[in-house]
């Protein structure tokens, strides 16, 4: 997800997408999506086992780090 200028990103874990996605909409969620207005979802991934979503999430992040950092 990220906000309404796409200048910061949140990633995270859920097994209820329509209402984690309507949480951060209706900013009922305290924390970074919150202090960040964080309430758009740019991309989505599903996945039948949470551990491997989880390997996946953080492996892709650090991917895009080190391309920014580097590139």
């Amino acid at each position: 997800m990220t906000n309404k200028t796409n200048r910061v990103l949140y990633t995270g874990v859920t097994n209820d997408l329509k209402r984690r996605v309507y949480e951060h909409k209706a900013k009922l969620v305290e924390g970074f999506t919150k202090k960040y207005n964080i309430d758009k979802l740019i991309y989505y991934e599903a996945s039948r086992e949470v551990e491997s979503a989880i390997l996946r999430e953080k492996s892709r992040l650090k991917v895009g780090r080190e391309e920014r950092k580097f590139g």
